[in-house]
């Protein structure tokens, strides 16, 4: 850390269990990401510290941000907490990214800490871990954290989540909201040239885990075949459940018909969405819904669950998209939406409009006021 930060900066700590260069990255990591590297621009030090893995270095410097990593995908906590033992006398703040198990911060005394939370993960800890663990996991996020945090402030990404804490007993004074902002890329005015594509076609964005449920976007695709021939659906993304959607594709007799593109480049995930009808989102939990507000960029509108938490942010129903109150639903809008181009076209234009109002400087200002009010605490 450095011990020559000015004055008017707060010198950061960031735990994370995953950076931007994790192969399991996903819209949590940007948002870190991002947010680091703008904190950094507004005067403050900021170090990351995350889980090492396969290729990667220890230790990196990313412009101003310096990345740090120990420890796998559950020894980083402890070795986390080690660290952040090592540098408390250096930090003047500390965020802890709880992505279904935190950091355990508070327990390293006299050094403020902010818990950012993307989404609770009630439906995804049985769905990983199984019952058993899976309950104990829950029980971990549910009881045993906010209890640990009960002094902390937290921050946020949507109201959704806001709510989900303040069950879990968490004071809504003590959360603030930081809405994800969105890269607007600077040729983003050259993609309005693309085509769409000549057949209907559908596209799913983000980690392939199993709690993202892209099974159900190729269940689509096979249920509305007939009545849309030559139906097809983009896969983008990377992850460990890649095998197992391609073998649902072939038993539900459409693997000729989904296209997985694994990891891909910026240009290239533009142009799949520039050429996209519709933008999937199927699961059942998300704590923003990054995906929806990129497709928005594009003209490109996306359906999504009602219940999915932050995505009844991202997508403003019925005006950049529609919320399916399950999957007879979800089908049925979607299959509305490739049927009537007027509409896709309307939608199209609310959500590119929308999308351009989401910042990651205005994301940076609200997270910078939580993490300055978190330290004049009394």
């Amino acid at each position: 850390m450095d011990r020559d930060a000015t004055p008017a900066g707060l010198r950061v700590l960031v735990l994370t269990w995953r950076d931007g260069d994790h192969p399991e990255a996903g819209g949590a990591e940007v948002y870190v990401e991002r947010t680091s590297q703008l904190l950094s621009a507004r005067g403050h030090t900021v170090t990351l510290f995350s889980a090492e893995f396969p290729g990667a270095a220890r230790s990196l410097q990313r412009g101003p941000v310096r990345i740090v990593r120990r420890g796998g995908r559950l020894s980083c906590y402890l070795r986390g907490l080690q660290y952040l033992r090592s540098v408390r006398d250096e930090v003047d703040v500390v965020v802890d990214v709880h992505n279904g198990v935190p950091f355990w911060a508070p327990l390293v005394r006299r050094v403020p800490v902010v818990s950012l939370v993307h989404h609770v993960h009630r439906d995804q800890w049985p769905i990983i871990f199984g019952p058993v663990l899976g309950r104990i996991g829950w029980l971990v996020e549910s009881r045993l954290a906010p209890l640990v945090y009960r002094r902390c402030r937290y921050v946020t990404v949507s109201q959704a989540t806001r709510d989900d804490l303040a069950e879990l007993g968490v004071d809504r004074d003590r959360i603030s909201i930081t809405y994800s902002g969105n890269d607007i890329p600077d040729d983003l005015d050259t993609y309005a040239g693309v085509s769409r594509s000549e057949a209907p076609s559908l596209m799913v964005l983000g980690r392939l885990v199993p709690h993202k449920h892209f099974e159900t976007a190729i269940d689509l695709v096979a249920d509305l075949g007939d009545q849309f021939p030559g139906l097809t659906l983009d896969v983008v993304g990377g992850g460990y459940w890649d095998e197992q959607l391609r073998a649902h594709a072939v038993r539900r007799g459409v693997a000729d018909r989904v296209r997985f593109h694994g990891f891909v480049d910026e240009h290239t995930k533009r142009l799949l969405l520039a050429r996209a009808w519709v933008v999937l989102l199927p699961s059942h939990k998300e704590g923003w819904g990054l995906t929806i507000v990129e497709a928005g960029l594009h003209g490109t509108p996306s359906v999504a669950f009602s219940f999915a938490g932050g995505v009844t942010e991202s997508i403003v129903d019925d005006e950049t998209g529609l919320l399916a109150d399950d999957v007879a639903q979800m089908t049925t809008h979607v299959a509305g939406l490739l049927s009537d181009e007027r509409l896709r076209a309307k939608y199209g234009e609310n959500a590119r409009r929308h999308a351009r109002s989401f910042s990651w400087e205005n994301t940076t200002r609200q997270l910078e006021a939580a993490l300055t009010r978190a330290v004049d605490r009394p």
